[in-house]
């Protein structure tokens, strides 16, 4: 079954307020978001490892967009794809397979990449691998959506550690690089902080492992409000580049820097986006979302059918 997580994969919200923030103005939104929000499908790297993004800048696709610049949402529609293709280069949906309303051919005919993830450990390994080998296009992973959320992959340190010799194995197997965990600020009761939890995961994972570090390409990160910069600045400790796969701004205390309007969210829209182009540890990047409704936070890239909204039109256009 298809995961939407347009509440879900932001319920990070709850406990921003606890999150530091390098804008003095901007303290974590104390929130939550609207429950009635649904996606609409339809309508080892070291510190001193180059680092490259991993999309092929020629691919048949515009010579001027961004190799960095994504979408995280369920593509069910060529249409759809077609008109981002202009600017964004791949997407992902939290599965490990496009959704399957688009034709095989998708991706290589929008000319963009499409990012499997294994969200937690409910995967078959051989299924996963068998998919890998018939797309050898595909060089990256991404696993583990949010574990110190509790509403999402919901897993312990210790859990995770367990856990992550699976992904090592799939990422061995079928020589694809791994991206994750997909970190963020979170609802786990002792590990709401990222930081907190990544150094416990470690640990376990090194005692688990004869003191080896676990193998992790590329770090996920989701940010939703004020401050990214300084929140990746508080995960370079781990050595690793970066995928910012869930981004937006909802910040909604009423203190005066809240987004209420189109004009607010396309001002850090550019903002965000100028972080992660000119971060040369951020691989990649991902706008949460394409189409979502109700859209009380401007995110919607997608308007109807094959059309972007004004925020799209700007995501697509805005330098890199």
């Amino acid at each position: 079954m298809r995961l939407f997580f347009a509440l879900a994969a932001c319920s990070m919200l709850a406990c921003a307020a606890s999150a530091p923030s390098t804008d003095a103005s901007a303290q974590g939104d104390a929130g939550t978001p609207d429950s009635g929000l649904v996606v609409d499908a339809g309508v080892p790297l070291d510190a001193g490892t180059a680092m490259d993004s991993g999309v092929a800048t020629d691919a048949g696709g515009p010579a001027t967009r961004s190799a960095k610049r994504g979408i995280a949402y369920d593509f069910a529609s060529t249409a759809d794809l077609a008109v981002v293709s202009a600017g964004v280069s791949w997407w992902y949906d939290w599965g490990s397979t496009p959704n399957p309303a688009l034709p095989s051919t998708a991706a290589a005919d929008a000319s963009m990449e499409f990012v499997p993830m294994l969200w937690n450990g409910n995967f078959t390994a051989s299924t996963v691998q068998a998919w890998l080998a018939a797309h050898p296009s595909v060089h990256w992973l991404l696993v583990m959506n949010e574990p110190n959320l509790t509403g999402q992959s919901n897993l312990t340190p210790q859990a995770a550690a367990a856990l992550w010799p699976r992904y090592e194995a799939v990422a061995t197997a079928a020589n694809v690089k791994l991206v994750g965990p997909q970190i963020t600020w979170g609802t786990m009761p002792g590990y709401q902080d990222p930081v907190v939890w990544l150094d416990a995961f470690y640990a376990a994972y090194r005692t688990a492992n004869g003191g080896r570090d676990p193998r992790i390409d590329a770090l996920g990160f989701h940010w939703y409000d004020y401050g990214l910069s300084g929140q990746l600045d508080r995960l370079a400790k781990y050595g690793k580049p970066f995928w910012v796969t869930e981004f937006s701004n909802w910040h909604s205390q009423n203190d005066g820097a809240q987004i209420d309007t189109l004009a607010k969210q396309k001002a850090q829209l550019t903002e965000l986006v100028a972080v992660c182009e000119g971060r040369a540890d951020v691989l990649r990047y991902a706008w949460f979302t394409g189409r979502i409704s109700p859209d009380p936070h401007f995110d919607a890239l997608l308007g109807a059918q094959g059309q972007t909204t004004e925020l799209g039109s700007l995501y697509l256009s805005l330098p890199h």
